[in-house]
């Protein structure tokens, strides 16, 4: 592990991160979904609660943005409605490959007709469907220091200037699909890092740059007796959750036009 990822990461979380750097290195804690599937999907705990945030009631279109590799479409796509329509997108042709194959392995025709899997860069939506979603999950390209601490060529080439630059991607993607959400809609942001940077500091623009409002998240939402509250949202720590996530997230909604 290279000393300035150490370094870093130690000025972020204090005393408490060899505790968190112990749990990153630990399986994670994986749960199984079954219902509504034809055969089972393993998925960490942590994304099955944060996918069944996004509020779906009367949802009639759903767009997941960063689908792949298929865990939460699967979950949005058996949660909506038996006339909701499902947009599952990828923009890697290799981890979109994977996304046709997960929902097509594991999704009932009844659902897998309402499933579309599209390619496009997340960053651009907005420029071509405007108030068009009622429910859009979000779940951004990010640091993911789990995979970092995990890899073969682990944090080596690390620097921090990495999250700085994911969070610009990171924000790009947060307007664009708030442009592509109806007033009234939902859109869930979510990542997988433990970085502020790239979640609360994300989030916090929102409300400044589009007409949205933070919904407050309460953890017991979550289902983690410890989930932690921050300021924009709620996190999973795997230190203090069983080996869960991290993941983080927030969910705005868009104001409806006044008058």
């Amino acid at each position: 592990m290279s000393d300035r990822f150490e370094v870093y990461y130690s000025e972020l979380f204090g005393s408490r991160w060899p505790s968190l750097l112990e749990a990153l290195k630990s399986d994670p804690q994986h749960r199984t979904i079954e219902r509504g599937l034809t055969k089972p999907y393993h998925l960490d705990a942590a994304s099955i609660a944060v996918a069944g945030l996004l509020p779906l009631d009367h949802a009639e279109r759903v767009l997941d943005v960063c689908a792949a590799p298929g865990g939460k479409a699967l979950l949005l796509a058996t949660r909506m409605g038996g006339a909701a329509r499902l947009t599952a997108n990828e923009r890697s042709s290799s981890r979109r490959a994977r996304l046709h194959r997960v929902v097509a392995d594991h999704l009932p025709d009844s659902v897998h007709r309402r499933v579309f899997v599209t390619g496009h860069d997340a960053r651009r939506w907005g420029l071509y469907e405007r108030d068009a979603y009622d429910a859009i999950l979000a779940d951004v390209p990010c640091s993911s220091e789990r995979h970092l601490v995990l890899s073969a060529a682990g944090t080596a080439g690390w620097n921090p200037r990495r999250s700085k630059r994911l969070a610009i991607d990171q924000f790009a993607i947060l307007a664009s699909v708030i442009d592509a959400c109806r007033p009234g809609g939902y859109v869930l942001y979510a990542t997988c890092t433990l970085n502020p940077i790239e979640n609360d500091a994300v989030v916090a623009l929102a409300p400044i740059r589009r007409p949205v409002e933070v919904v407050p998240i309460e953890p017991a939402a979550l289902g983690f007796t410890k989930a932690e509250r921050t300021e924009q949202g709620i996190a999973v720590r795997p230190d203090i959750s069983d080996g869960a996530g991290p993941m983080f997230a927030a969910l705005l909604r868009k104001r409806r036009p006044i008058g």
